[in-house]
């Protein structure tokens, strides 16, 4: 499956979106040189975990930016429907044209999406089938990136010394206490509202059901697995390679027929 560039045209879309990269860029850039950088010249850090705090923040970014840009599952605008899978199709009543069944038409961006889940203004995109996995590992990254950097604030606040006088940056040395304590506010802000998040997107992987179907309550036994979590979550990802599951940096393969589902709804 090759590259496909989705762009939603939506300002409100745009400002959730500039939110979230002003957080990442603020704790990218000050969190380093608050924390990281002097402790690591006075021997209380090492350098892996300077090392590991900027892959969590690439990853994180990556995750962001791909899944906000790559298609999520637009249905093209006369799809070839296989005969053998006419009865896995429907008509959508909003745009007039035929989507296989799972599918869901979003107001939003104006077309219909497969697998829909939701659409999320945070990353001006759908979330559908071709870019759930990439959302998973938005959600995932950005627990862990704020997760550390409450850490490294809990330490700096409590346990190390403040910046000595002589320290290069005069705007970080003068705001030292101010810096760390918006980098903790943003911090628990990101880290309890993804965690939930993330929390209902398992669920809904476990159960193999989005989150339209689940408000709509359209699904029987919503609360029962319908399929073993490995093969739910391989289907998502694109892989049966676990460790695959944590790389943004790659094109996902779809492990079935695009427009079949096996427990359609």
């Amino acid at each position: 499956m090759g590259l496909r560039i989705h762009f939603v045209v939506d300002p409100q879309g745009w400002c959730c979106m500039g939110l979230i990269i002003f957080v990442w860029l603020y704790n990218t850039i000050f969190i380093p040189k608050v924390i990281l950088f002097p402790r690591y010249e006075e021997g209380h850090i090492s350098a892996v975990a300077i090392l590991c705090y900027y892959l969590c923040s690439l990853f994180c970014i990556a995750s962001l930016v791909r899944a906000s840009v790559a298609d999520p599952g637009k249905l093209p605008e006369n799809p070839k429907i296989p005969i053998t899978e006419r009865e896995f199709w429907e008509l959508c009543n909003k745009c007039n044209m035929m989507r296989p069944k799972r599918s869901h038409h979003c107001s939003r961006c104006g077309h219909c999406v497969r697998r829909m889940d939701h659409h999320c203004p945070w990353i001006n995109n759908c979330v559908g089938e071709d870019n759930h996995w990439l959302f998973l590992q938005l959600c995932f990254y950005t627990q862990i990136l704020s997760s550390y950097t409450l850490i490294l604030d809990f330490c700096h606040y409590y346990y190390f010394l403040p910046l000595k006088k002589d320290y290069g940056d005069v705007f970080v040395f003068r705001h030292e206490l101010a810096l760390l304590r918006i980098s903790a506010f943003m911090g628990l802000i990101m880290l309890g509202g993804i965690s939930g998040l993330f929390y209902t997107q398992l669920m809904g992987i476990f159960t193999d059901t989005t989150s339209i179907e689940k408000m709509s309550n359209c699904c029987e036994n919503v609360s029962r697995p319908r399929k073993p979590w490995q093969q739910t979550f391989s289907e998502v990802f694109g892989t049966r390679w676990k460790i695959l599951w944590f790389i943004p940096f790659r094109q996902r393969q779809p492990l079935r027929v695009p427009y079949h589902f096996a427990n359609h709804v």
